[in-house]
């Protein structure tokens, strides 16, 4: 997030993981200076590079282009857009382009700020350096940190850009579409404006976006698809169960950073938030609900010194729309055979690890045994 306001301020610099809020912000403050400054003079300069020698060339541009007086207009903005050298990437690394930084630090705290604007747009920057400490200190530094799966907050904040970017086009949507969509997007927010894109020219000129819409068109990404091979399984759809995880299994030959482990993992969270929803039900905090407001209402009730503080096994730090599709599927399980669930997937998982068994037949194997009734399995 921000960590201080850019408008007042001649140089500034936009940065962080997550890429799509640099930019948007970026974009925005450049075509806001644009404006006031009036003119044609404004650079944007391109500042991704290969190597030492390209970060070198585009840092020779920007001091071109800050000694350049404006010809037209009463100032001019530069933007080096997209910089990638100011972090521990190998561009970084040279010594000619640290010493480089570091003499242009020490011209931009001499520097006449009185026509010209400077904005620097860059992903991940090393705070340690003096160049980043220069800018903080001259000027204004935002930092917009990537969305993760582990912050506590992630999905209002995903839900919040949402709803901003279905007014933004008139639009509005149901929570229980709203849920969905979160759900399939994930803490991503380049897709989920994507998406959000795609569903306002969808409906056309229909105001309201509905679940169905949202089944109809919104891509799932990685975690989201998961998710769906956890629907079934709390489903107990032993076929769609199957289909998805050849589908898992068949995506992974092709994606390194995926593997049988994590579709384990993503499975006994699933089992897991079953449990955890059979336990509230006990304890009477929740009752099943059709409608994914009141849902939420009844979460937001619960007592928090009455749940667990480790994120593992609390069920509020779970997304609510999550919980709200594994209501009706803890249902179909008894608390002993949910249980007996996370018992098989435990071995599943020293089997998936200490042995040489083939990882999709002990996957398949374990699914099965899960979903088939109780007594069928003793």
């Amino acid at each position: 997030m921000a960590s201080s306001p850019a408008k007042s301020a001649p140089l500034v610099l936009f940065c962080g993981d997550d890429e799509f809020a640099v930019k948007q912000h970026a974009r925005d403050l450049y075509q806001q200076w644009c404006a006031e400054l009036g003119g044609l003079d404004h650079e944007i300069i391109e500042g991704t590079a290969a190597n030492g020698g390209d970060a070198l060339r585009i840092l020779g541009r920007l001091c071109e282009a800050l000694q350049t007086l404006p010809f037209f207009g009463s100032g001019k903005a530069v933007w080096l857009r997209d910089c990638n050298f100011l972090g521990e990437e190998r561009a970084a690394s040279a010594q000619a382009v640290t010493e480089s930084l570091a003499a242009l630090g020490e011209e931009l705290k001499g520097f006449a700020w009185q026509n010209v604007r400077l904005l620097i747009s860059a992903g991940k920057v090393d705070k340690r350096k003096s160049f980043y400490k220069t800018l903080d200190k001259l000027g204004r530094v935002e930092t917009y940190a990537a969305w993760s799966v582990d912050d506590k907050d992630w999905v209002n904040r995903a839900e919040s850009a949402a709803l901003n970017g279905f007014r933004a086009r008139h639009k509005d949507i149901s929570d229980e579409a709203l849920g969905e969509l979160v759900s399939r997007v994930g803490p991503n927010a380049r897709q989920l404006e994507t998406e959000v894109e795609k569903l306002a020219l969808y409906v056309g000129n229909r105001p309201r976006i509905e679940f169905a819409d949202v089944a109809a068109i919104c891509s799932r990404n990685k975690s989201a698809r998961a998710f769906a091979l956890g629907d079934a399984l709390g489903d107990r759809d032993l076929p769609r169960l199957l289909r998805r995880l050849d589908e898992e299994l068949w995506e992974m030959k092709f994606d390194k950073g995926r593997s049988e482990i994590g579709l384990l993992y993503g499975l006994i969270g699933k089992v897991r938030a079953m449990l955890l929803l059979k336990e509230m039900l006990n304890e009477g905090w929740i009752k099943a609900e059709a409608d994914y407001t009141r849902f939420k209402t009844q979460l937001e009730r619960v007592p928090a010194d009455k749940v667990p503080a480790d994120k593992r096994f609390n069920p509020l730090a779970l997304n609510p729309y999550i919980l709200y599709k594994a209501l009706p599927q803890a249902k179909k399980y008894s608390q002993k055979e949910l249980i007996r669930a996370m018992d098989l997937l435990l071995k599943c998982n020293l089997r998936l690890v200490s042995s040489g068994l083939d990882e999709a037949l002990v996957l398949q194997q374990t699914l099965v045994q899960i979903i088939a009734p109780q007594a069928a399995a003793a």
